[in-house]
């Protein structure tokens, strides 16, 4: 296949993947209702309790059978954080409505170190959101499908593919393919949960979870329940169970993709995404308790014994279990139930998808991250901000072998720095604004929300200090790392950015600082058609002095060049620059510094000639000598460097392009 059709069928490929392309006008057109942005951006939220609960059960198993009574306190503690949360975050979308959440928040009130402290922790957290929704996906669909075991990486890397192109797609068609399953998930949730309540409640029956027989012989550092033991163990599992707080903040940074009125539409949205997701977390965790279900550590924490002998056979998570106990007499809600976790479990990377380009974005327009994250793509999304969150993501299933119990010991730390510096950022919002609001029913409203934001501010950074204390060792400094590492590398971006804007800054002088003569220096390697339209170009410029060159790194080639050049008659001199060792680019290198020395005030303009082939395995055999002369004469200051394409009678069937130029009579023969 030739090069331009190759190219032809990749672009084909990416319309068919991708869809047509959009213009920038067509921007409105992608903004999204309330029923949409719910599964867009509350997604990630709404799956947590998936496998929130999980990880309570997973960590309260260290202490054995009498911890998993704790379960259900753990679960309110947890659900009263997230209704804070999201009410603290209202007042964030009505007061910062144009997307940059905690980050604008964080860098207006507080500087810019914070926000970018800020930005480094979502940043992080997001990565993390999508290899955990992922990895704990795969295992709910190893629970239906157990030939996925031992499978679990690679299935996991090509659902994170999936998604890359969906949401390369653009937010508008990401949301319509999402939102069928985020419904369907949350009434099967809510569904396994009245019908399991009648049953036990109403009917008076009495389920038992496949595990309710079991026995868990637990860690002997936390089995005694008492004192230091049992704080470290409750703070370990309200950390892990915390991980049902990530996701709220997305929808902060997503209000310019909402409909107006955007902030109103923000706030219901968060509105609903609390009052939903602590339902279904506390009716799992309950029902988990009512049916005697039991999880352990899976990495030799905890293990499940049976009269006295252990069992090593597969358990499948606590969704699982509920949906097979509460289902038993009914398989379609079994399927129907782990099938919709599964998928939304999956999903729930979209609010990553959605919330990391568009922080990415605002960091790039802020120069703290590169330019390229700035710009949108053919379907309007940020399309290499989508794409280095899927390298990422994949990056640590692969390394973390797509273990949710592994890599969820590395979340929260980020997102709970957010939560905990955005809070402090809104109370110095409202202390500035009362210092200068008059109307006191305008006061009212900000103390209002002031109290609101200090209740937050308390409740998120108490959370930050038991996720800190009890998971660091567990594996949470790598993610506190990964913060500082990112947070170093915007602070060297954004130097260099000011750096290199310094000084191309215009000046007075410059404007009116015209160089004293040009000189044209045109590379002779052979003289060929490539050659001599180098050398009409360069004289056609009209510079003060035009010349040619060439090296004499072979005696042979350098007396045929000479011979080619006189047989031509060409009108301009050309100048043999010896090449003791046989180089080629040196001598031509150090002839044009020469110039430069010379005459510091002159501008030299060296034109290369090069071929432009017909296959892309056909470039390597040409124009190295033109390619590395270049790299070297950038680094000259006063260097103007050109290319003369020359395009091959064999590259230019392969092209149709009516701009291009006819080729002469003689070149065509």
């Amino acid at each position: 296949m030739n090069y331009c059709l190759a190219v032809e069928f990749l672009r084909a490929l990416k319309r068919v993947l991708l869809g047509r392309k959009l213009a920038s006008a067509q921007l409105s057109g992608t903004l999204l209702p309330k029923r949409i942005a719910l599964p867009v951006f509350a997604s990630d939220a709404l799956s947590s309790v998936a496998y929130a609960p999980d990880e309570i059960l997973i960590t309260l198993s260290l202490a054995g059978m009498a911890a998993f009574t704790l379960s259900w306190p753990i679960a309110i503690a947890v659900g009263a954080v997230m209704l804070v949360v999201v009410l603290s975050y209202r007042q964030t979308v009505h007061a910062y409505p144009s997307g940059g959440g905690d980050y604008e928040v964080a860098s207006t009130n507080l500087g810019k170190n914070a926000g970018l402290t800020v930005a480094s922790a979502l940043l992080v957290d997001y990565v993390l959101t999508v290899a955990v929704s992922i990895s704990s996906g795969v295992q709910n669909a190893a629970a239906m499908i157990p030939a996925l075991h031992g499978y679990e990486r690679w299935v996991a890397l090509g659902i994170i593919l999936l998604l890359m192109l969906v949401n390369l797609r653009g937010i508008r068609d990401s949301g319509g393919i999402f939102a069928i399953p985020t419904y369907c998930f949350m009434f099967a949730v809510l569904a396994m949960a009245g019908w399991g309540f009648l049953r036990i409640f109403g009917f008076g029956e009495h389920l038992q979870a496949p595990t309710a027989n079991l026995e868990v012989v637990g860690d002997s550092a936390y089995t005694s329940l008492t004192g230091v033991a049992l704080v470290i163990l409750l703070a370990r599992a309200f950390s892990s169970g915390c991980a049902a707080l990530t996701g709220v903040e997305a929808i902060s940074n997503g209000v310019p993709s909402f409909r107006e009125p955007k902030s109103k539409n923000a706030a219901t949205t968060l509105a609903l995404l609390g009052g939903i997701a602590v339902t279904m977390l506390l009716s799992i965790v309950t029902l988990a308790n009512l049916t005697g279900l039991k999880l352990v550590d899976t990495t030799g924490g905890s293990h499940f014994t049976l009269n006295g002998q252990p069992v090593t056979e597969n358990v499948t998570t606590a969704m699982g279990q509920l949906a097979s106990t509460i289902f038993d007499g009914f398989p379609f809600g079994f399927y129907f139930t782990i099938t919709a976790t599964t998928i939304i479990l999956f999903l729930a990377a979209n609010t990553a998808f959605n919330g990391f380009p568009v922080l990415g974005s605002i960091l790039s327009r802020d120069s703290y991250l590169p330019r390229s994250l700035h710009v949108r793509g053919d379907r309007l999304a940020f399309s290499n901000g989508i794409i280095m969150l899927a390298l990422a993501a994949g990056g640590l299933v692969v390394l973390f072998d797509a273990n949710v119990t592994a890599l969820i010991q590395l979340y929260v730390v980020g997102v709970f720095v957010s939560f905990t510096v955005s809070q402090t950022g809104m109370l110095r919002h409202w202390a500035k604004l009362l210092k200068t609001e008059t109307e006191p029913r305008e006061r009212l409203k900000m103390r209002r929300s002031q109290l609101i934001n200090t209740v937050g501010l308390i409740c998120t950074g108490a959370v930050l200090v038991v996720v800190l204390v009890s998971k660091f060792t567990h594996g949470a400094y790598l993610a506190v790392g990964a913060m500082i590492l990112v947070f170093i590398a915007m602070k060297a971006i954004h130097g260099h950015y000011m750096k290199v804007y310094q000084q191309i800054a215009v000046t007075p002088k410059d404007a009116h600082l015209l160089p004293s003569r040009v000189r044209a220096v045109v590379i002779v390697i052979m003289v060929n058609k490539p050659t001599i339209r180098a050398v009409n170009y360069a004289l056609a410029t009209h510079a003060d002095m035009v010349e040619a060159v060439t090296a004499a790194a072979d005696p042979d080639d350098t007396d045929a060049v000479l011979a080619a050049w006189e047989a031509e008659n060409m009108t301009i001199p050309l100048k043999v620059l010896a090449s003791p060792y046989r180089e080629v680019v040196t001598p031509l290198f150090n002839y044009v510094k020469s110039i430069r020395s010379s005459n510091p005030r002159d501008v030299v303009a060296v034109y290369v000639p090069e071929y432009v082939v017909a296959h892309w395995w056909e470039q390597p055999l040409h124009n190295e000598t033109g390619l590395i002369l270049k790299a070297r004469l950038n680094m000259l200051a006063g260097v103007i460097v050109t290319s003369v394409p020359y395009l091959l009678p064999s590259a230019s069937r392969m092209v149709r392009d009516p701009l291009m130029l006819p080729e002469s009579k003689d070149e065509q023969a």
